[in-house]
C-alpha cells in the first residue's frame, strides 16, 4: 500500500502519517526531509528540485508499501500515479493556526518573540500559513491542492473535520480496506 497525507502546515499529515505508519507497520516518510536542505535555521533553504525528488523517489523505491506525509503539488507530474489512496486533512483555519503557533514555541521558544532573525521567521511562516485558505500564499493554498487532488489517479480521502487522531485513523482505515492495491 502507498499512501499519501497532505494538508495544510497544521492540519495533522505527519501526526496522522506517524500514527498509521505504526498500525500499518509501513515506513513513513515527510517531504520536509526531502525539500529542506539541513541549515543552522530549519526550513529556511530549499533542496534543488532535481535532487529533491530524486531522493524521495530512490527512498520510496527501496519499499514495498509507505506512507508520505506533505504536499507534492508542484513536484511534478510524476507524483499523480504512484499512490494506491491520498488522503487530504482540512482543520478550520483559527485552529490550524493556533496548533502552528503552539508547534513552532515548541521548535524554537521564546526565542520566537524575543530574537530578531528568529521573530522574522515566525512572522513570514505564519503569515504565509494565513494566506492557505484564501489562497494567497505562494505554492501551498487550499485552491493548488484541490485542483491536485483532480489530477491523482487513485481515489481521495478528503477529512475536513477536526477530527482526532483515532477517528481519522478509522475512515483511513475503513477506505484501505475497500481498495485493492495496484503493485
Amino acid at each position: 500500500m502507498k499512501i499519501l497525507i497532505f494538508g495544510a502546515a497544521g492540519a495533522g499529515s505527519t501526526t496522522q502519517g506517524e500514527d498509521l505508519s505504526l498500525v500499518l507497520e509501513i515506513p513513513y516518510f515527510d517531504t520536509d526531509h526531502y525539500f529542506w536542505e539541513p541549515a543552522s535555521a530549519p526550513f529556511t533553504v530549499r533542496r534543488d528540485p532535481e535532487v529533491r525528488n530524486l531522493m524521495l523517489r530512490t527512498a520510496l523505491s527501496k519499499q514495498q508499501s509507505w506512507i508520505l506525509g506533505g504536499s507534492l503539488t508542484n513536484w511534478g507530474e510524476e507524483w499523480y500515479n504512484i499512490f494506491n489512496l491520498a488522503v487530504f486533512l482540512y482543520v478550520p483555519p483559527l485552529l490550524r493556526l493556533e496548533r502552528l503557533r503552539r508547534r513552532e514555541i515548541e521548535r524554537f521558544g521564546e526565542a520566537i518573540f524575543t530574537d530578531p532573525e528568529r521573530n522574522r521567521l515566525f512572522e513570514e511562516f505564519m503569515s504565509w500559513c494565513a494566506g492557505y485558505d484564501d489562497n494567497t500564499a505562494r505554492g501551498r493554498t487550499l485552491a493548488a491542492h484541490e485542483t491536485w487532488m483532480k489530477a491523482l489517479t487513485c481515489p481521495v480521502l478528503n477529512i475536513r473535520s477536526d477530527l482526532s487522531i483515532e477517528q481519522r485513523r478509522k475512515l483511513i482505515m475503513n477506505k484501505i480496506s475497500n481498495i485493492r492495491p495496484q503493485c
